[in-house]
C-alpha cells in the first residue's frame, strides 16, 4: 500500500509535458482543479476526462503509475460516497430501516467520487512530470506579488517542495521499518481497528525519530552552504516562457471556456 503513493514522486522521461514551464503546469492544475466544482450536468465531466487523457498521453508516463496512486486515498473516497449517499436528503429511492438512498444523495455521491478522482490523477501529473526544483521555482514566481503583503514567499516555496519530496522518503522509511518489525513478529493486518491503531504504535516513535533526524541534517547542510533565506538570491536556471508554454496556456484556456460551458447548459 505505501509504495502505491505516487503523489510527491518524479518520474523521469522525455514528454511534451516535462518539457513546460512549472507555472504552466501549476496553473493548468490549479484551474483544472477548480473546472471540476463548476460542472452541473456529465458532459462537463465527460469534457474533463478527455483532457485529462490527452495530458496524461502526452505526459508519457503510464496511466497504471497513476492509477495505483489512488489505492491510498480509496478509504477517504468511500466515506465520502457513503455520506453523500446516505446524509443527503431529497427524493427517496430505496428505504430500509432508518436508512434512505435518495436520488440526490446517489448523484452526489457520483459525482464527488468523479471530481475526487480526477483531482488526484490531476494533481499527480504535475508532481509526476516537474522536478521538485522546478516546482519550488515554479510556486515562487506564482506567489511573488504576496511580497507586497510582506508574505516570505521563497520560504513558504522551499517548505512546500521539501514537504513533498519528503513524502516519498517518508514512506521508504516506512516500509523499512514496517518489514523490520515483521521480521520481529510484529502483526499489522489481524485484529480490530483498535487492536490494528495499537499495534502502529511501535511504528510512529521511529519513524517521528528518523524523520526529526533527516530534518536535522537537512538543516544543517542548508547552513553549511550558507542558506538564509530567499533575499538577494540568484537563479542557475531561471524561468523563461518559451513558445510552448504560451501554446500550454492557449490549451487549459481552451479546455476551461469550452468545459464550463458544457458543463453549464
Amino acid at each position: 500500500m505505501l509504495r502505491d503513493i505516487t503523489l510527491g514522486q518524479y518520474y523521469q522521461t522525455e514528454s511534451v509535458i516535462h518539457r513546460l514551464d512549472p507555472r504552466v503546469k501549476l496553473g493548468g492544475t490549479l484551474l483544472y482543479i477548480i473546472s471540476l466544482f463548476f460542472f452541473k450536468n456529465i458532459w462537463g465531466y465527460v469534457a474533463a476526462a478527455i483532457f485529462l487523457a490527452i495530458v496524461i498521453k502526452l505526459s508519457h508516463v503510464p496511466f497504471r503509475f497513476m492509477v495505483k496512486g489512488m489505492k491510498a486515498i480509496l478509504f477517504l473516497l468511500l466515506i465520502t460516497v457513503v455520506f453523500n449517499l446516505f446524509l443527503t436528503p431529497g427524493t427517496a429511492l430505496v428505504s430500509f430501516w432508518k436508512i434512505t438512498i435518495t436520488l440526490e444523495g446517489l448523484k452526489m455521491a457520483v459525482t464527488m467520487a468523479i471530481r475526487l478522482t480526477m483531482l488526484i490523477i490531476g494533481s499527480s501529473i504535475m508532481t509526476l512530470t516537474t522536478t521538485p526544483n522546478n516546482l519550488t521555482d515554479g510556486m515562487e514566481k506564482m506567489m511573488k506579488p504576496l511580497k507586497l503583503f510582506h508574505v516570505p514567499v521563497h520560504e513558504v516555496a522551499m517548505m512546500m517542495s521539501i514537504a513533498l519530496r519528503f513524502i516519498p522518503i517518508l514512506l521508504e522509511e516506512t516500509d523499512k521499518i514496517m518489514k523490520a518489525q515483521i521480521a520481529r513478529g510484529a502483526d499489522f493486518e489481524s485484529g480490530n481497528v483498535v487492536k490494528r491503531a495499537k499495534a502502529l504504535v511501535p511504528l510512529l516513535v521511529p519513524l517521528f525519530i528518523s524523520a526529526f533526524r533527516r530534518a536535522n541534517d537537512l538543516a544543517m547542510a542548508m547552513e553549511a552552504r550558507c542558506y538564509r533565506g530567499g533575499e538577494g538570491r540568484t537563479k542557475m536556471k531561471p524561468l523563461v516562457y518559451r513558445k510552448q508554454d504560451g501554446i500550454g496556456y492557449v490549451c487549459v484556456a481552451v479546455y476551461l471556456v469550452a468545459g464550463i460551458a458544457i458543463g453549464r447548459l
